[in-house]
């Protein structure tokens, strides 16, 4: 693992950093340019512009880790509110979850219940997400992920190429036909469960990939996603979906909101399906830190716009 990356992991879970990094206009400016805002309406109004280019749209409310019953049914009613303003508007749109956001650290019934209301309440040609976090809740995850996915075909998962269990998860997972998003990942785990150099989790995120592909293409995937901002990789995969005679909208790419924007454009612009990550909400400062890891390229694109504004 980078220094950097490093460095930018530990300052996420910094909390004089969560306290204080919030109130300054420099970090708040910049963070404007990954998220369209803190309000639900505001992540709206990006999505009806992101429409405008063919280019979909999932929305995540930020926040995690809650331990309150009350609480966590607050956020499964919002994500109901979401769902429906979803159907008002006509977008195509999705939602992503964060399970210690339903109650997951309250108990895994509690959770499974808040996750299930709102699976039943999507719109059936669509999915909901459910984030992977760090290392300790995958077990959790994929247990709850499989008790809703036996109810509803229309709930996907997240899986993280830089573990060295995921490829055994993915294996496991197949004959559900499931929908899968994988991404690198972005917590700070030890080199003994995750790899550690990046061009291994590169490697791995390809291997993976093309499994997903593979059983796309033989109809044991119903999605294969792929979250990344990596264009040489996405040329890569890009190539192997052509090479299966996959369709080219099955290429799915789902990228982060105000980050590599020509790429989601180009992507939409050739036929492939092209979604965009929009988050919102005030709980933001450690998705954004944790992001910025996922590719600390980020951190100097994001000092290059600050200085260009």
């Amino acid at each position: 693992m980078s220094l950097m990356r490093s460095l930018l992991l530990a300052a996420s879970q910094n909390q004089w950093l969560r306290d204080h990094a919030t109130h300054y206009r420099f970090v708040k400016s910049t963070v404007s340019r990954f998220m369209p805002g803190e309000t639900l309406e505001e992540a709206l109004a990006a999505a009806q512009t992101l429409r405008a280019k063919k280019i979909g749209v999932v929305f995540t409310h930020l926040g995690e880790n809650i331990k309150d019953r009350e609480e966590a049914r607050q956020v499964t009613g919002h994500y109901l509110e979401v769902l429906d303003r979803i159907r008002q508007n006509g977008l195509q749109a999705e939602i992503s979850v964060k399970l210690t956001q339903l109650g997951l650290d309250l108990s895994a019934d509690v959770c499974f219940e808040n996750l299930r209301a709102i699976v039943g309440c999507a719109q059936k040609d669509t999915v909901v997400w459910v984030d992977m976090e760090a290392s300790n809740y995958v077990e959790m995850t994929l247990d709850l992920y499989r008790r809703v996915l036996l109810e509803y075909p229309n709930v996907g998962i997240c899986l993280q190429a830089y573990l060295y269990r995921t490829k055994d998860d993915l294996t496991k997972l197949l004959p559900l036909r499931p929908s899968i998003r994988l991404v690198k990942g972005a917590y700070n785990e030890p080199r003994e469960i995750a790899f550690p150099l990046k061009k291994d989790v590169d490697e791995n995120y390809f291997e993976l990939a093309k499994l997903m592909l593979q059983a796309k293409k033989e109809n044991r995937c119903a999605r294969a996603a792929f979250g990344t901002h990596d264009v040489a990789l996405i040329r890569r995969l890009s190539d192997f979906s052509s090479q299966q005679r996959l369709a080219k909208t099955e290429m799915e790419v789902q990228m982060l909101y105000g980050i590599q924007r020509a790429e989601q454009e180009r992507l939409a612009n050739e036929g492939c399906t092209s979604i965009v990550l929009v988050a919102y909400g005030s709980y933001w400062y450690p998705w954004f830190v944790r992001r910025l890891a996922e590719r600390p390229a980020n951190l100097w694109f994001m000092v290059r716009n600050v200085f260009a504004a």
